[in-house]
């Protein structure tokens, strides 16, 4: 919920998550395809981060066809 309402203001460019939290809502991130909030995954302290699970990082890698 929290994600479907920040996503839709238009005073928000860009929104920092954590990837622990992204995985608890990762079919919403990967349906989002606006630019604008820009969604980037960050790493915790407590937990390790995985580029591999990343959708930004997977779009880039697709756009230079380094992955599927």
């Amino acid at each position: 919920e929290t994600f479907t309402t920040l996503t839709s203001r238009d005073d928000i460019g860009i929104l920092l998550i954590n990837q622990h939290v992204a995985d608890m809502i990762r079919p919403q991130l990967n349906e989002y395809t606006q630019p604008i909030p820009t969604i980037l995954e960050i790493p915790s302290k407590e937990h390790p981060y995985d580029p591999e699970k990343d959708i930004v990082m997977q779009r880039v890698n697709m756009i230079l066809g380094i992955g599927s």
